[in-house]
């Protein structure tokens, strides 16, 4: 399981979805999408687009086996609602429910391993970068 805005698609969340696949022999990789609110409390702005929009733009990449919406206040029920093996941070994702998700893991009961994935060129490849060019 992953997760992210996804205002915007472009190689290193390509990346993000290949390095997270790459961590177990049957992937399955969940996607979650952040809610539109919960996307602006976190970056300081409104995503571009709709969560419905950005939900079903991520939902057509091949690399996505099943994709969700994240939980409107918090983040801890969508998981144990998926319970996935692995959760794939991503090299930047940084903020409260990170440092606080192995722990709520282990609260709720879920033996869900929290992986750091790696940057890919993320001087070219970070979305608060690219938002002003054409990709």
């Amino acid at each position: 399981m992953i997760f992210g805005t996804f205002d915007m698609l472009h190689e290193g969340h390509e990346d993000f979805f290949r390095q997270a696949r790459a961590l177990v022999s049957e992937p399955c990789l969940i996607i979650s999408v952040a809610r539109d609110m919960s996307a602006a409390r976190a970056k300081g702005a409104r995503p571009r687009h709709s969560e419905d929009k950005r939900l079903a733009f991520i939902a057509a990449h091949p690399l996505a086996d099943k994709v969700v919406l994240g939980d409107e206040s918090g983040y801890i029920e969508h998981i144990i609602a998926h319970n996935p093996d692995v959760i794939a941070l991503g090299y930047d994702q940084s903020g409260e429910y990170v440092e606080n998700l192995e722990n709520e893991l282990k609260r709720v009961g879920l033996n869900t391993r929290v992986v750091r994935l790696k940057p890919f060129r993320p001087e070219i490849f970070k979305t608060s970068k690219l938002k002003g060019m054409t990709v």
